[in-house]
């Protein structure tokens, strides 16, 4: 039987929480997902065959970074990035307005798009909603996201809905210029980005205006940029239930383990972020009881493993002694051994949080985990 073009199945529901698998062609997605960030086609520190190893089932490229460096024309012509990086399975990759807003020394905003200046050799730049769906195109993504502007939360809210207004305006441009590719159309998905800040009436217009649209999937976009987790959490008490409820819904950019949690308590599927990537390199581990951070010198003659509940090869192999020794050395095996860790670590979490859903036992986890998290 052909792998479908998109197929989104839950399994199972317990609350507001779900599990389910999203069918693609170039392989199944378990849900809730958490996707390592592999923003220059590499997830850092990491091989893309030790990735799949901790049990991720897909990944997420950067539109921005991968546009500048190596080039997405160069890319195509390379075989495309699933190929360039050696890594088969799904790739999501993001729009790159969120790094034009965040890394651009000098940017003008309109509505035909975003000009700017590369934050690395200040080259010019124009990124539209039509450039932006024709990279992704040529670096072969199978879930493109749609271009939008994501504003701080903190902005006035006629300027919130000012964007939000434009970013739906992209989303239909967007919408227009994926189906306008053809081939990768026909295999590839679209999801829109819900934006609004907190803000729960300009989320709801927002989530209308992408469903008549019409996408693939909806993200929660403008979220986790500042705004804290109780505010974070308040918004998405109401925003996952906004949007369309047969679809995945993706929190952009999110986020720590508790995090994770308490999304998914709230009906979110789909999550990335940098975090247990860029802490391994700092030197901070995530375990089921709280985050530790190895340089302490606590662990210099700690002979455990980071973690006796994680069964990833670092666990199984090295202590928190050689991991300290190799953290405080700088040391390169130390950032690859704590990365491999913690994203093992919050594939992991995940799993488990699947089970819970499907056997009808989320709430007595997300306590059970709470408690140990919170009370080291």
């Amino acid at each position: 039987m052909t792998a479908p073009r998109f197929q989104f199945d839950i399994h199972a529901t317990d609350g507001k929480a779900r599990t389910g698998t999203i069918r693609m062609m170039r392989g199944d997605i378990r849900t809730p997902a958490f996707m390592p960030v592999g923003t220059a086609a590499t997830v850092k520190a990491m091989k893309p065959e030790t990735v799949r190893k901790t049990g991720a089932d897909i990944i997420l490229g950067n539109t921005y970074h991968l546009m500048l460096r190596p080039g997405a024309e160069r890319v195509a012509k390379l075989g495309g990035l699933h190929k360039f990086m050696n890594w088969h399975r799904p790739i999501l990759t993001d729009s790159g307005g969120y790094q034009v807003m965040s890394l651009s020394e000098l940017r003008k905003l309109t509505e035909e798009g975003v000009e700017f200046r590369s934050h690395l050799d200040g080259s010019k730049h124009m990124l539209t909603p039509e450039r932006s769906m024709e990279i992704q195109r040529l670096l072969g993504s199978d879930i493109v996201m749609a271009f939008d502007e994501c504003p701080r939360a903190d902005r006035p809210r006629e300027e919130i809905a000012a964007s939000m207004e434009m970013s739906m305006r992209w989303a239909k441009r967007s919408r227009d210029g994926f189906d306008s590719g053809e081939e990768h159309a026909a295999r590839s998905a679209l999801f829109g980005i819900q934006q609004g800040a907190l803000d729960e009436e300009l989320r709801k217009a927002s989530a209308d205006k992408l469903a008549d649209i019409g996408f693939d999937g909806y993200a929660i976009g403008g979220l986790a940029v500042g705004e804290g987790q109780e505010a974070m959490f308040a918004t998405l008490d109401f925003a996952p239930g906004q949007l369309p409820a047969d679809r995945p819904r993706y929190l952009m950019g999110v986020g720590k383990p508790d995090d994770l949690v308490g999304a998914v308590e709230r009906g979110v599927d789909m999550f990335d972020c940098v975090l247990p990537s860029r802490s391994g390199r700092n030197g901070q581990a995530f375990t089921w009881n709280g985050p530790i951070n190895l340089r302490n010198a606590r662990f210099a003659e700690d002979q455990e493993p980071l973690d006796n509940r994680c069964s990833c090869d670092t666990c199984g192999t090295y202590s928190r002694a050689y991991i300290h020794h190799l953290v405080r050395s700088n040391e390169i095996l130390g950032a690859m051994l704590m990365t491999e860790h913690n994203i093992a670590f919050y594939q992991q979490l995940m799993q488990v949080m699947r089970d819970a859903i499907f056997d009808g036992r989320f709430t007595e986890f997300a306590s059970q985990f709470r408690n140990e998290y919170y009370n080291r």
